[in-house]
This record gives structure tokens, sequence and C-alpha cells, in this order.
């Protein structure tokens, strides 16, 4: 699944690892100031934050693109001698430009999170009559808003085509990678679908999981200190009372727990995945033979090969029918959650209107990233079924003994034929 389409994965995976971290430490330390020997120096302590669009046009922005390429080109020139590789230019090139444009997509979050303290302390103003505010002004800030919208888009656009591009790469080289092997693969159960359907379906799960993975993570990164800057607002929190730095706390306590939770509660739907996918390879692969073989596919085999269908779709639902319950439980009572952490502070008018909708937003931010496995856990569920067909492909290529369920189905094949 891996070394088809990254040289050296787990070589690669860690080094990219300890590089990023590198980087990283390398920017904060002295990076982020060698941007003034080239007129692109950071913002000053003192300078008003920008908001708007002009942010990512910025001095200290365009400093970071240089620096982020220089980084990535260092690293991809020293895989190139290390391990060249076909897929190279898609694999570590690719990955990098998608952790980019993630990273830019997330910095339009927080550009926006931003936008709102004055835009609602606008409405605030002009709704309680405590200042004048003029209708231009109200129109130049959605103005600003309709900047910033216009580069999500685009760059959603364009991040979402080129995934789409690179994960179909990878897909062909997994494709290409199994049918060298195809002579020793063949005879594993269900092994044409696993090569054209599984192949496929890891691919296109993997994009939307590896981007939303990215994307929680670069999140929680660049609202997590904003969340912190916001909670010296949040003095107190109900039946507790004064907590330091309360919205952080609160924030990954509460998400915390509904991973946990909801992990605890479909701890076997990966399983029953994946052995939906097997009896449902059997009873396809039956009805593919009897097109040829009218001696395939009798009816009482495909009423027994169907109930067998019918029996563990039967079992999923029930699964995933009291996880769903606990899942949509916990989302809808998510909903009210930060209004509740805010009570007694909007209760009191410590806040306002727009700081409130800012804080509420990078609650927002900072909760989805830590809820990333409980809005995820479904088509994560999925992708481990796939995972473990194909794991099979990759155990015959390596000489490595089946997984277990493998060689069950194998010992009842052979049984059924003598």
């Amino acid at each position: 699944m891996f070394v088809s389409f990254f040289p050296r994965p787990k070589l690669l995976f860690w080094s990219m690892l300890l590089w990023t971290a590198a980087a990283v430490a390398f920017w904060y330390v002295l990076g982020r100031d060698l941007g003034a020997h080239v007129g692109l120096p950071p913002a000053a302590d003192e300078a008003e934050p920008v908001v708007g669009a002009a942010i990512f046009w910025s001095k200290p922005f365009l400093w970071f693109y240089v620096y982020y390429a220089v980084c990535v080109g260092i690293f991809a020139a020293a895989w190139r001698v290390i391990e060249p590789h076909p897929w190279a230019n898609w694999s570590i090139l690719g990955t990098a430009l998608i952790l980019f444009t993630s990273y830019f997509q997330v910095q339009v979050s927080v550009a926006i999170n931003s936008w709102y303290g004055p835009f609602y302390n606008l409405i605030q103003a002009a709704l309680s009559k405590s200042a004048p505010v003029e209708l231009g002004q109200f129109y130049g800030e959605l103005m600003s808003f309709a900047g910033i919208a216009f580069i999500a888009v685009t760059m959603g656009v364009f991040t979402r085509f080129f995934v789409s591009h690179w994960i179909f790469r990878w897909r062909t080289a997994m494709n290409n990678y199994y049918m060298s092997y195809w002579d020793r693969l063949r005879v594993i159960e269900g092994a044409s679908q696993r090569v054209q359907e599984d192949t496929m379906r890891f691919s296109t799960t993997m994009e939307g999981l590896g981007i939303n993975l990215v994307e929680a993570v670069l999140t929680l990164i660049a609202f997590l200190p904003v969340l912190l800057a916001l909670s010296v607002n949040i003095t107190e929190l109900p039946f507790i009372g004064h907590v330091p730095y309360a919205l952080v706390v609160v924030a990954i306590l509460w998400s915390i727990f509904g991973t946990t939770f909801l992990a605890l509660v479909g701890i076997k739907l990966p399983g029953l995945e994946f052995r939906n996918q097997r009896v449902e390879a059997a009873y396809r692969k039956e009805l593919v033979y009897g097109e040829d073989d009218p001696a395939r596919a009798q009816p009482p085999t495909a009423r027994q090969l169907f109930a067998n269908v019918r029996q563990n779709y039967f079992r999923l639902y029930f699964h995933y029918m009291y996880f769903n319950v606990a899942r949509i439980f916990y989302l809808q009572t998510d909903t009210i959650f930060p209004y509740v952490v805010l009570a007694p502070t909007i209760v009191a008018g410590k806040i306002t209107l727009g700081a409130m909708n800012q804080i509420l937003n990078a609650f927002l931010q900072v909760r989805t990233s830590f809820q990333y496995l409980v809005t995820s856990w479904t088509t994560i569920v999925e992708l481990l079924s796939i995972y473990k067909r194909l794991r099979a492909f990759e155990a015959t290529i390596e000489g490595e003994p089946l997984p277990e369920i493998d060689r069950r189905y194998m010992e009842q094949k052979e049984e059924a034929l003598s």
C-alpha cells in the first residue's frame, strides 16, 4: 500500500517528521528573523494586526512561503540521492504541496476569526447606538470578508483538484505493484476485487481522511494560541469557578472524552466491516462463476451465500444503531456546550459581541480538531476493513503467513473442494 508510492516508507515518514520538527524549531529560533535580510521582516510587536485578505501577501507571510519552499527543496533533493523512486515527485513534492495548501486554508480560518472581532463590535455599536456607524464602514467590513472568502474558495478548489490527482497516482502505483505479483496473488479470495475495488476505495478513503487529519492538526496548532489569548476574558466556569486558561482546558477535556467514549462504543465495527466485505465477495464471486458455468450459483448455494450477507448486515445495522445514538447525542450536546461554558461571562456582561463570536469560532475550531476521531470514526472503520483485505496481499508478496481471517477462509475453501 505504501512501498509502491513512497520510497522506503518508514524511513521517509520518520525523516519527514524529524525534518519538520527541525524546520519549525529553526523558524522560531532564528529563521523568522532571517527574512529581514531580504526585505521581508517579521511584523513589529507594536504593529496593528492586519485584518482581511492583505494578510496573505504581507511580508511575514511572503517570507514563510520562501522558507517553506527551501525546506521542501532540501528534503526532496536529499531523498532523490538516498532512494530514487519513480513516484517520488508525486509522493514527496505532492505531499509537501498538500501540506502547504492545508496550512494556507487554516490560515484563512484564522483570518476570518480575526475579522469577526471588529465586524461584530461594529454591529453591536450600531444596534446599541453607543458609537456612530457609517454605512460605508459596514460595507467595507463585508468587502473585507469577501476578499478572504474569494481566496478560501480558490485555494479550496485547487486543493481538492490536486489531491484527487495525487490520490489517483497512489492508486495507480498500488495497481501496478500488485499486478506485478499477480501470479502469486490470484489464489487469494477476491483477488480481482482487492486489486480493482479495494485499491480504489483505499485511495479515495485516504483522500478524505488524510486531508481532514492534516487540517485538524494544523487547525489545532493555529487556533490553540488564539484560544489561549481569548481565555484571558474567561475567568470562571459553571459549577467549577476559576480555572486558568479555562477555554483551552475545557476544549481538550471535552474532546478527549468524546473521542474515547465513541471509540469504545464502536470498537466492534472494524471487524464487522471486514467480514461484510468477505461475505459480499463470496456471494459476488459465485454469481460471476454462474454466468459461465450453469452448475455454479444454483439456488440453494446462492440462498446460503446471500443469507450470510443478510446476517452480517443485520449485525452491522444493530451495532451501528447504538453507535449512532451515542455519536449523535454527543454531537448535539456539543452544539450548546460552548454557551454553557461562557454562560457566567455572558450573563455578567464581561465580553463584547465581537469577542464572544471570536471565542465561539476559535473554541469550535479547537474542539473540531480534537474530535477528528469522533467525526471520522465510521470512515476509519471502513478504511481499517480495506486495510485488512489488502494486508493479505502484502503478506503474500513478503512471504509472510496470511492474516488469521484469510487463513480460515482458505481452510474452509480447501475442505469444501475436498
